[in-house]
């Protein structure tokens, strides 16, 4: 049971070591463009990286997955709200998993 609170203890620290270092060490406004620009598309990358694996594993069928992807990008891309875009796309899992299945 000691062990635990070490690993507790160790994640924390890394934590907070990883969140407190870009503070400590750019003490100035970043006036490179590119790295500006890096650092504006870093959480939507990320969220793109986590998101993109799970909506093709989500389903029974990876095809389901992908054509509830593309249904998505579409609507979303039309400028139809989340409501829609989420609704349809859960339409078209549940239809695509009924045909497939």
């Amino acid at each position: 049971m000691k062990n635990i609170w070490l690993y507790i203890l160790v994640s924390a620290g890394v934590s907070y070591l990883i969140r407190a270092t870009p503070l400590v060490l750019i003490r100035r406004e970043i006036t490179s463009r590119t790295l500006r620009s890096f650092l504006y598309y870093v959480p939507y990358v990320t969220l793109s990286v986590m998101t993109f694996p799970a909506i093709l594993e989500a389903t029974q069928s990876p095809l389901a997955g992908a054509l509830a992807l593309c249904t998505g990008a579409v609507l979303a891309w039309r400028g139809k709200s989340l409501l829609w875009v989420a609704a349809s796309c859960c339409l078209v899992v549940f239809v695509a998993e009924l045909a497939l299945v």
